[in-house]
């Protein structure tokens, strides 16, 4: 004889019935319908065995109700996407939510590829350089106003010249007596190096490091005999053919400060009035 088949939820017999099993276990198709089929999410309606099932975004529709929430059209065989738990069809997204290229007015589809900036949008093929009139693409490029540049064609017709290298300097550099150059450009006339950043002066037209500048030009002071600079304490006093740093102009024997006071020379030294009232 044969084992007997019943649904394993009603314990009815199946014998010469439909049956669906789940997890191995035979149901008869009510208890099917009842236990393990999904709910529409439109209707609310069970999608029961025999019908057709539809799956989107862990929700389930029937064929007809898997629609379009402004045209209402079928939607099981046209592509769509969504706006939060609406489903639109790709027709009605393009006319109300997608944007137009700024340059051929088309709108710019789903899944296309586009360029964004400043609030407009574009085809890919679309944003083109307003000098060569060739697509920029994923290319770098520079606005200028309402119109944008590829960097060669920006370098061509509106970037400054370093004066070193003469080539375009495109963003952040050093400008010195109504002349740009690099960064890396702007270099000490004596022992070429990098002057950006660091204190320099000038001997006529020509920029100096602090150590080139003191070693070929700067006067000396009579007092520490080192370079008078014009940096740090760069005041200096000067009296006939001798200079002082401030720091420096000190009575000879008793070193008072004499910067702002009346001073004496006598022959190759400079005294206070006290000093020289010793005498």
């Amino acid at each position: 004889m044969s084992e007997e088949l019943n649904c394993t939820n009603c314990n009815e017999s199946l014998r010469g019935c439909k049956f669906i099993r789940v997890e191995n276990n035979p149901h008869c198709l009510a208890c099917y319908d009842r236990l393990h089929t999904n709910t529409c999410q439109e209707c609310k309606q069970i999608i029961y065995h025999n019908t057709k099932e539809l799956f989107y975004e862990n929700r389930y529709y029937h064929t007809h109700c898997l629609r379009c929430f402004r045209c209402d059209c079928l939607l099981a065989d046209k592509p769509f996407t969504s706006q939060g738990e609406k489903l639109v069809c790709s027709d009605c997204y393009c006319n109300e939510f997608s944007s137009k290229c700024s340059a051929c007015d088309k709108i710019v589809m789903p899944g296309s590829k586009i360029l964004e900036y400043d609030g407009s949008t574009w085809h890919e093929d679309c944003f083109m350089c307003h000098g060569c009139a060739k697509p920029i693409g994923a290319e770098a490029f520079i606005p200028d106003e309402n119109y944008y540049y590829c960097v060669p064609c920006y370098e061509g017709r509106f970037a400054p010249q370093c004066s070193h290298c003469k080539k375009a300097l495109t963003k952040g550099g050093v400008s010195y007596k109504d002349e740009v150059w690099h960064k890396e450009c702007f270099l000490c006339t004596g022992c070429k190096a990098p002057l950006a950043g660091q204190p320099f002066t000038s001997q006529g037209e020509s920029p100096y490091c602090v150590k080139c500048f003191s070693t070929m030009y700067a006067k000396k002071c009579a007092g520490c005999n080192t370079a008078i600079t014009g940096f740090g304490d760069g005041k200096y006093v000067s009296f006939e053919d001798r200079q002082w740093h401030q720091p420096c102009f000190k009575c000879s024997r008793c070193s008072v400060s004499l910067v702002g006071s009346g001073f004496f020379p006598d022959r190759g030294q400079i005294l206070c009035a006290d000093c020289n009232n010793d005498d």
